[in-house]
C-alpha cells in the first residue's frame, strides 16, 4: 500500500501514529530543518509531549567528566552496577541532555544500570572531531571512575540514536584499537553511520528522502554543520560505515525503522559487524519513523523497542 506521503514506497504501510504526526506537520506548514539558522532548529527540535514521562525511581547527579557536562542516572538498585554511556540524537547540531532525560530515566530504571549522558559539544559552533573527542573522553572518564557512582566499570556498554549511534560506534572503535576500555555492548538506535556521498545511493535514501520527517535535505543540512569539508566524511571515524576492519568489536543490538532515509545503514553496519564475527541483533520496526525509539509520548510502539534494548542490555551485563 503506497503512502501518500512516501510515494515511491509500497512494501509497507505506516503506523497510524506516524501517519497522524506527518499530516499535522504537512497541515501546519512548518519551516523545514534546513531552511533553519541551527539556533532556530534547537528551539523547534522536540516537543516535551513527545518525550515521555521520566521514571520517578531514577535520580540525577549532574556531574562533569573532565570538561564535558554528564548527567548520571542511577536507578534504585544495589550497587555495584553496570554503566552504560549514552549518547543523544539531534544530527550533530541538535539535542540536550534535558530532551533526552526521560529517555535515560527509562533505559536505567527498565536496564537496571547506570546511564551516562553526555553532553557534548554540537556543531556548527564545534565541528567534527568535537563530538567525538568529547564522546570518547566521556567514556574513558567513566571507565576510570565508575567507583565514584556507584558503578562496576567491568560492566560498560555504548548506546546512542541517530547521530548518538554515530557516536557509540565510533567510541567502540576507538576503544577497541586503543584497548580499553572494554565495553560489552554497543545499541545503534537508527544509527547514522554513513556521512559520504555514496550513502545516497541507498535505497531507503530514494524511497524516503523527501519525507517530512527527517529527509535527504535535512540530513545534508546537518552534514554541511557538522564537517569542515565533505572530504572529512570517509574518514571511519566520521561514517563508521567506511571502516576497512569490524573485527574485535563489542557485540551490538542495531535497531531500525522501516520509514526512515537511514534503514539501509543500520541494516549494513550489522551485516559488516556479523561478516567480522560479531554477534549481532537486529530488531526492525514496521510502520516507524527515524528515531521513534526515544520519543514514547508520541509513538506507542517506542515501548517494544525499549524493552528490547534494555532486554539485550541486561543479557549484555549479565554474562560478566
Amino acid at each position: 500500500m503506497q503512502s501518500i506521503f512516501y510515494p515511491a514506497y509500497a512494501g509497507g504501510e505506516l503506523h497510524p501514529e506516524a501517519e497522524a504526526i506527518l499530516s499535522r506537520i504537512a497541515a501546519g506548514n512548518f519551516q523545514p530543518l534546513h531552511a533553519m539558522s541551527p539556533a532556530d532548529a534547537r528551539k523547534a527540535f522536540l516537543l516535551p509531549e513527545w518525550l515521555g514521562k521520566p521514571r520517578a525511581n531514577v535520580s540525577v547527579t549532574r556531574a562533569h567528566a573532565g570538561d564535558v557536562p554528564i548527567r548520571i542516572y542511577s536507578p534504585d538498585a544495589k550497587c555495584p552496577e553496570p554503566v552504560l554511556v549514552f549518547f543523544h540524537g539531534g544530527g550533530f547540531v541538535l539535542g540536550t541532555l534535558d530532551e533526552f532525560e526521560p529517555f535515560c530515566t527509562f533505559l536505567a530504571a527498565d536496564a537496571r544500570c547506570i546511564v551516562v549522558s553526555v553532553g557534548y559539544r554540537l556543531a556548527p559552533e564545534w565541528p567534527f572531531p568535537a563530538a567525538l573527542d568529547d564522546a570518547w573522553a566521556a567514556t574513558r572518564w567513566v571507565a576510570a571512575h565508575a567507583a565514584s557512582f556507584g558503578g562496576d566499570a567491568t560492566r560498560l556498554a555504548v548506546a546512542g540514536d541517530s547521530a548518538g549511534g554515530n557516536l557509540a560506534a565510533g567510541v567502540s572503535l576507538l576503544a577497541r584499537d586503543q584497548g580499553s576500555p572494554k565495553l560489552l555492548h554497543q545499541t545503534l538506535i537508527c544509527p547514522w553511520v554513513d556521512l559520504s556521498p555514496a550513502a545516497e545511493a541507498a535505497e531507503s535514501f530514494h524511497l524516503f528522502g523527501q519525507g517530512l520527517w527527517l529527509s535527504a535535505a535535512g540530513l545534508g543540512w546537518f552534514r554541511r554543520h557538522y564537517l569542515r569539508n565533505l572530504d572529512q566524511s570517509s574518514i571511519p571515524l566520521v561514517s563508521p560505515l567506511r571502516s576497512p576492519d569490524f573485527l574485535g568489536l563489542p557485540p551490538a543490538l542495531v535497531l531500525t525503522a522501516e520509514f526512515d532515509i537511514l534503514a539501509d545503514q543500520g541494516r549494513s553496519y550489522g551485516e559488516c559487524l556479523r561478516g567480522a564475527g560479531v554477534s549481532v541483533t537486529r530488531a526492525h520496526y514496521s510502520g516507524m519513523l527515524h528515531d521513534f525509539v526515544t520519543l514514547p509520548g508520541l509513538f506507542s510502539p517506542a515501548w517494544d523497542a525499549i524493552g528490547e534494548i534494555t532486554a539485550a542490555l541486561r543479557g549484555a551485563f549479565d554474562q560478566e
